[in-house]
């Protein structure tokens, strides 16, 4: 596991996520522990490394 730190697209506070780095690349909802407003996590890992991030709002 690995915890990865971000600012959410809503409420902009800085949250951490623990993501698996045994899947390359994957995309989840997940809700913001501040705000409560979901979140579509894109996170891509190479060899157990952090590629690429990305944290969007979930248009609603």
């Amino acid at each position: 596991m690995y915890e990865h730190f971000f600012q959410c697209p809503y409420c902009w506070e800085e949250i951490s996520m623990l993501l698996d780095t045994s899947i390359r690349k994957q995309t989840y909802i997940e809700d913001c522990e501040v705000c409560c407003n979901p979140i579509e996590i894109t996170p891509e890992f190479q060899d157990q490394e952090l590629i690429g991030f990305d944290a969007l709002d979930v248009e609603q």
